[in-house]
């Protein structure tokens, strides 16, 4: 089988994509094959690729793409989570299926649709600009029917206390793209941009110990991906200063779907990214994010600002791609796609 490699800049890694139709369904066969690719790319050197995109043409008719994501654990190759979304992995297998001859070339206005099988997501994702290695999206990520704000907050609060870093730390629990907890920066003594942005490895152990009793509360495995966390700050007026972690490191930017998370977060009163975005004076239904590795927009399409209110979507723009090259997958060497098999026994 053949493998794709792209990157969505301001991603921690590249995503390797497969073709999921020849896989294993199951669950514990899968994870034996993905193990056994995971192991080969170490060998191969560029154990770093952390992200694997599993897709496929989707019987759907509303869609192009069915898409499940992998997050691949660092260790031996054998450790993978399953249970989120990535939408930097998103936009690779996009640019991937470009290659598989599943869509056509892209072109400024096109439109693809993709089904996350991971949570039941649904992504829009618009091309802006293409050329042959390169692409520029903006990504819209909604619901069917449109969320209603309360139901994405993960205790039913805008605000819960966690006990970490010896005191109780206040945090919003949100999801939307994937689970989310966030932090105010001044509750972690974090008083500038400069701070935010350091590489300081105290910061990173009190985030990851927030994170963690968040997932303790949640009841959620302390030692697995989700929920993912991030701190947010507000030192300049309209803007909101953004810091998260990834695995296994500081994410150089910010995940999309962390971007999404925020963007709904901010949407809905009392939370903490709501807070602070009107305390910056962010325009309603718009909140501009500084990272690390840069800066983006994120707009929501939403009713209101109560638990009530509905939430639409959420749109994320300047996202850029590229196509990094192809492999055969020595380990997937015996799956071979429906279509191949048939030409392959042409050929008998």
């Amino acid at each position: 089988m053949i493998g794709y490699f792209a990157y969505a800049e301001g991603s921690p890694c590249p995503t390797l994509v497969l073709d999921r139709t020849p896989l294993p369904e199951e669950e514990g066969e899968l994870l034996g094959v993905l193990t056994a690719v995971r192991q080969w790319l170490i060998s191969r050197g560029v154990g770093s690729v952390l992200k694997i995109a599993l897709i496929g043409r989707s019987p759907h008719p509303a869609f192009d793409l069915d898409y499940r994501f992998v997050q691949a654990l660092p260790g031996d190759g054998s450790g993978f989570d399953l249970g989120g979304s990535c939408g930097h992995s998103i936009l690779a297998s996009v640019v991937a299926a470009t290659r598989l001859g599943w869509l056509r070339p892209l072109a400024p206005g096109d439109r693809v649709r993709v089904q996350v099988l991971n949570n039941g997501d649904n992504m829009v994702c618009e091309v802006d600009e293409a050329d042959r290695h390169r692409n520029r999206f903006t990504v819209h990520l909604f619901h069917q029917p449109s969320n209603r704000l309360g139901d994405l907050l993960l205790t039913g609060e805008p605000v819960t206390s966690v006990e970490a870093v010896g005191t109780r730390i206040p945090v919003s629990l949100v999801s939307m793209g994937n689970p989310y907890v966030f932090i105010d920066a001044a509750d972690l003594r974090v008083g500038s941009r400069r701070e935010l942005f350091a590489n300081d490895p105290v910061l990173f152990s009190r985030m990851s110990e927030v994170r963690a009793a968040a997932a303790s509360l949640l009841r959620w495995p302390v030692t697995g991906t989700f929920p993912k966390v991030a701190m947010v700050g507000q030192f300049t007026p309209g803007r909101l200063a953004v810091r998260a972690i990834s695995v296994p490191s500081w994410h150089p930017t910010l995940a999309l779907t962390g971007a999404t998370c925020l963007g709904a977060a901010s949407a809905i009163e009392g939370t903490i990214p709501f807070r602070l975005a009107t305390r910056a004076g962010c325009t309603p239904g718009s909140v501009e994010i500084d990272t690390p590795g840069g800066s983006t927009n994120v707009s929501t399409a939403i009713s209101g600002n109560s638990p009530e209110s509905a939430l639409h979507w959420v749109s994320i723009s300047g996202k850029t791609v590229r196509f990094l090259g192809s492999v055969a997958v020595e380990p997937l060497h015996r799956f071979v796609g429906k279509e191949s098999a048939e030409c392959l026994s042409l050929l008998a």
